[in-house]
């Protein structure tokens, strides 16, 4: 975790489907709360800093999310994807309004090293590839709306970056691919 936090490691998204899916299923088997963490990572682009002070009212019922950023002081809005609604209306019924959408036996929220903890022991279970993190989650959403939309525009608008060549390089488009992508092109 220091390392990530430090900057001194990137983390890697995780590109293979499979390999979400497996996620998925050891978190939810685990944990509902674990699970719908990963969940709302993935599908929401969000940073975890964003995440983890959210509570039930802030997604209830609404296709936006309204937050200012913890990194930025932005505020944003967010449409929610039809996926995280669906989510998010299973894992938030019964809950309170008041309710933090991941508490802490302590109260008040998880804190960024227990997500971190729960995010990576779930990808060592998993057989996951590469440095993983809780910035996992936010690559992981950029590199499959990259890899499905191939609208590194609208990617970089997500993710208030200033240049493609940024966003392409955070969600890990590398070298290596764009070598396997020429390899393969023909006309």
């Amino acid at each position: 975790m220091e390392k990530e936090r430090l900057g001194q490691q990137s983390v890697e998204p995780i590109r293979d489907p499979e390999l979400i899916r497996d996620m998925k299923e050891y978190l939810l088997h685990k944990s509902y709360r674990d699970y719908f963490l990963f969940a709302f990572g993935i599908n929401s682009g969000l940073r975890i800093s964003d995440i983890l002070p959210l509570r039930v009212m802030d997604v209830r019922e609404t296709d936006h999310l309204r937050i200012r950023e913890k990194k930025t002081r932005n505020i944003r809005k967010v449409r929610m994807t039809a996926a995280l609604r669906q989510e998010i209306e299973k894992y938030t019924k019964g809950l309170a309004d008041s309710d933090y959408l991941f508490p802490s036996r302590k109260g008040g929220p998880i804190n960024r090293t227990s997500a971190w903890r729960i995010i990576n022991r779930a990808a060592e279970e998993c057989g996951v590839p590469g440095p993983i993190g809780t910035h996992t989650l936010r690559k992981t959403f950029g590199y499959h709306f990259y890899q499905k939309t191939k609208d590194v525009a609208m990617l970089q608008q997500i993710f208030g970056h200033s240049s493609p060549s940024i966003t392409l390089r955070y969600i890990g488009i590398n070298d290596d691919m764009m070598d396997q992508a020429l390899e393969e092109f023909a006309l």
